[in-house]
């Protein structure tokens, strides 16, 4: 195999399964951007009058699709773990004998690990999409025998708006639908909030099918998915269980270790100057960023000054912003929890996102690109600010890339916010074991043993240097972690190629092999 070194220093092959990897250039760079083409999908001209469009049972539906070994069907995570929806179509399609399909989910979850008899079996060949859990560590084994394919939310809505991700078949399980296809996520007893996620599937897969559990008269509104996209409807009793949407990486933290790190990054931003009259942020769902979410509400509230907006996935902590008057708008790409799913259906100031309009890579700037602070997390980060969100340190694909690469590629500050290490395994590493998110835009790590700011943000050194903050080099940090935790052993990666990780633009940021030793 040939190798070529990409601008971060990685080695990725040239190419694989019969594709040319373009080698990432730098977060600047775009080294598709010319050649690129969208892919459309041309349907005839329909005939004088309204198209039935609705089958009356899982078994019509599969007759006329039709689907074929070797297919792309593609779903999207909105429900999370309370989904129902994947397992679903994949044992129907097993059931039917088709083989060597491709996922194409923009995240598989817990709930998902009734999958892997399917991939033994053949059914699974390949998934584009991010994996958590057992999923990814059936990836790390080896068990698929094509290589994967991890992605952004921003760029895996480039890559089927470009033909990179050819969907053959899109599945969207819709809480509330008409049967023109007309379909949101707001309302019924699945409802999950925004339905934006499967919009760029709607948009350019050759067969779209809206799965409802709740079919309404004509015209469904407000429409996430537009009917004119849609193919089939089908109406079946649940598509999920919204309970299940929250999990409990989503819950506020109680830890005085990540409470101490909430409390650094908000004295951090008000202290940069980020926080002013107007300002914009956006914070994850995590422990964390929840909790700093709380502790910059309370000093904006003790200096009088309140937000434009927050983006981002919705939890309770931003609607109890917003019903307070501290944030002027929520614009949500995904609803965390329960309370989040309510007040985008009620509140007009909480509105519904999709991954082209909050992350697009190849949008006139998404809203991303309207932050003044995004606060992220981390698995890893290395002494050059390069992080890693989808494997821990032991290789084995964990999580997913969400909107973290996005959102850090896009706001004018990009804070990630980790413990200094996790069950004496270090955060702060020498080379970080898989590269999600070049250093060259990340800004500030907060710990609870200090600040560390990217020497590139001088500005912000200039800014804090007085605080009182406890600032602290990258490797002055690293020395301290080692020192109680000791050097942990490397992975002992195999030959095979199991995942590529590619950046927004298409190119190929880094590569993740089979752990040889994982059972």
């Amino acid at each position: 195999m040939e190798w070529i070194t990409n601008a971060a220093g990685r080695n990725i092959p040239a190419r694989i399964e019969g594709r040319a990897c373009v080698p990432f250039a730098g977060t600047a760079a775009d080294p598709l951007g010319e050649i690129r083409r969208q892919a459309s999908v041309l349907r005839s001209v329909p005939k004088r009058g309204a198209a039935n469009k609705l089958v009356l049972s899982w078994d019509e539906l599969f007759d006329r699709l039709a689907i074929h070994d070797g297919a792309t069907i593609s779903f999207h995570h909105h429900l999370r773990d309370g989904d129902a929806i994947v397992l679903e179509v994949v044992r129907r399609l097993a059931a039917r004998g088709v083989r060597n399909l491709t996922l194409a989910p923009s995240a598989l979850f817990s709930v998902h690990e009734a999958l892997i008899p399917f991939i033994r079996q053949g059914v699974i060949a390949k998934i584009e999409g991010s994996m958590y859990g057992a999923i990814g560590k059936a990836c790390s084994q080896g068990l698929m025998p094509n290589t994967c394919i991890l992605r952004s939310h921003g760029g895996r809505q480039r890559a089927i708006q470009e033909g990179d991700l050819r969907i053959d078949v899109a599945f969207i399980a819709a809480p509330c639908a008409d049967a023109f296809g007309n379909a949101n996520g707001l309302y019924g007893k699945s409802a999950c909030g925004p339905l934006g996620y499967p919009k760029p599937d709607s948009e350019h897969a050759r067969t779209v099918v809206v799965i409802t559990d709740n079919l309404v008269p004509y015209p469904c509104t407000p429409w996430a998915i537009e009917g004119g996209h849609v193919d089939y409807v089908l109406e079946v009793e649940s598509i999920g269980d919204p309970a299940k949407i929250v999990s409990g990486s989503t819950r506020l933290t109680r830890s005085p270790t990540q409470l101490l790190i909430a409390d650094l990054t908000a004295r951090f931003i008000e202290a940069a100057g980020i926080m002013k009259e107007g300002f914009s942020f956006q914070a994850g769902a995590g422990g964390i960023s929840l909790a700093a979410t709380v502790a910059l509400a309370a000093r904006m509230r003790t200096a009088g000054i309140h937000a434009s907006f927050a983006h981002g996935g919705a939890t309770k902590v931003m609607v109890d912003l917003l019903k307070e008057g501290l944030l002027g708008t929520i614009i949500d790409l995904q609803s965390f929890d329960l309370d989040a799913v309510r007040s985008c259906a009620e509140n007009p100031n909480h509105i519904p996102s999709d991954p082209f309009v909050s992350y697009g890579p190849r949008s006139a700037c998404c809203v991303a690109n309207m932050l003044d602070v995004a606060i992220l997390g981390a698995t890893e980060i290395d002494l050059d600010f390069n992080v890693n969100t989808v494997t821990h340190s032991d290789g084995i694909l964990q999580h997913g890339i969400g909107g973290h690469s996005d959102a850090a590629a896009s706001a004018k500050c990009t804070i990630i916010t980790a413990p200094s290490f996790r069950k004496r395994i270090p955060i702060v590493r020498e080379h970080v074991t898989t590269l999600t998110c070049p250093g060259e835009i990340v800004d500030v790590l907060v710990t609870e043993r200090g600040i560390a700011i990217n020497p590139r943000r001088e500005d912000l050194l200039d800014r804090v240097r007085s605080s009182g903050l406890p600032l602290v080099t990258m490797e002055q940090l690293y020395r301290d972690i080692i020192a109680i935790t000791g050097m942990p052993e490397p992975p002992r990666f195999g030959d095979r190629i199991v995942a590529l990780i590619e950046w927004r633009d298409g190119s190929v940021l880094d590569v993740v092999r089979n752990v040889a030793d994982l059972e």
